[in-house]
């Protein structure tokens, strides 16, 4: 029993990270990394000031992650990913152009 278990998951396991893996996984990888990216940034951030705290380029892993996994899944044909990257890249957009407004402002009254 336990024997034809991890001859099964050993199956799975072969098909999907060896027959499987085409250049269409490895950007789908490479997004992933990016997109897992962003935490470890903000996580960093946070620690170093003591308070959360979301830096620029947790934004911009957002973005490159977020239309990388979204482009993924439009060649997938995942509906469900395509959903929910698809309103998240908006969402990061919609953030970093506050982000850019706020750094503007500061800049002008700096300036003054």
């Amino acid at each position: 029993m336990i024997i034809d278990l991890w001859h099964t998951l050993g199956g799975y396991f072969y098909d999907v990270f060896v027959q499987r893996l085409d250049w269409w996984a490895y950007i789908g990888i490479i997004a992933q990394a990016l997109f897992t990216g962003r935490f470890v940034v903000q996580w960093l951030a946070s620690e170093k000031a003591g308070r959360s705290v979301i830096p620029f380029s947790f934004w911009l892993l957002s973005i490159g992650g977020g239309v990388l996994l979204l482009i993924y899944a439009l060649y997938r044909r995942d509906p469900v990913f395509i959903l929910g990257q698809g309103f998240g890249v908006l969402i990061y957009l919609r953030n970093l152009t506050f982000v850019l407004r706020e750094r503007r402002e500061e800049k002008a009254k700096r300036a003054e």
